[in-house]
């Protein structure tokens, strides 16, 4: 694998550990509303290899506990749940960000990760506005049934983009996680959206994104409200 960056520190992106966090570039979808499009779009070195990334982290093993990969989408790697393993391996705790559409590499990283989060972005008929394929969908309903069959924490996730995200998306998401552990709505960030008239779209009110909770609780056991 190769890394666009590392964050030696956070304490959002891992519920409830201190974490550093690992960016590679690329990503199979395009969303408009995406906050991390330059490594997707203009992937330009220089990279951080597996081994300097490895060394960044073993030395900083007294101030974290966990290392979260995210991108882009890190399950484009075919060697992802290899370099997941080696992170394991020297006792971190582990987290995957994920947007769904890889079920088969997500199998192989299951026993090396401690958290998955997987975003559902919106009703399935939306996704081709985000670069998604209608053949594709299926290997979002199987990471779904593969994550709620597991014994891996994990939370399904939602960036509550306006148009993207309406009222009558929600019970739609619902029905595709329903019986789930965990679902967090996040509020969206306009700025530096990868689309330009994204930038523009003023963000739900959080009394919005709170009736759109209130729909998902039907459907899961927990909701989360990041806004």
């Amino acid at each position: 694998m190769k890394f666009s960056g590392l964050q030696k520190t956070s304490l959002i992106d891992f519920p409830g550990e201190i974490s550093s966090v690992l960016f590679t570039p690329g990503c199979n979808l395009r969303c408009p509303f995406c906050q991390n499009w330059r490594i997707v779009m203009d992937q330009k070195g220089p990279f951080l290899s597996e081994d300097d990334a490895l060394t960044i982290l073993e030395s900083r093993k007294k101030f974290i506990d966990a290392v979260v990969i995210t991108g882009g989408e890190p399950l484009i790697y075919e060697d992802a749940p290899f370099f997941l393993r080696k992170l394991k391996e020297r006792g971190f705790l582990v987290k995957l960000d994920t947007n769904g559409f890889f079920p088969e590499r997500l199998k192989k990283s299951l026993d090396y990760v401690d958290y998955v989060a997987v975003d559902v972005k919106t009703s399935l008929e939306k996704y081709p506005m985000l670069g998604a394929k209608e053949t594709e969908m299926e290997n979002l309903l199987e990471t779904i049934r593969m994550l709620k069959g597991s014994k891996v924490d994990y939370e399904f996730r939602n960036t509550v983009v306006p148009i993207i995200v309406e009222e009558e998306d929600i019970a739609k998401i619902g029905e595709l996680v329903k019986g789930a552990k965990r679902f967090a709505f996040q509020q969206f960030i306009p700025e530096n959206a990868l689309d330009e008239r994204f930038r523009e779209i003023k963000p739900y009110e959080p009394k919005i994104i709170e009736h759109f909770s209130e729909i998902m609780k039907k459907y899961v056991k927990e909701v989360i409200l990041r806004i």
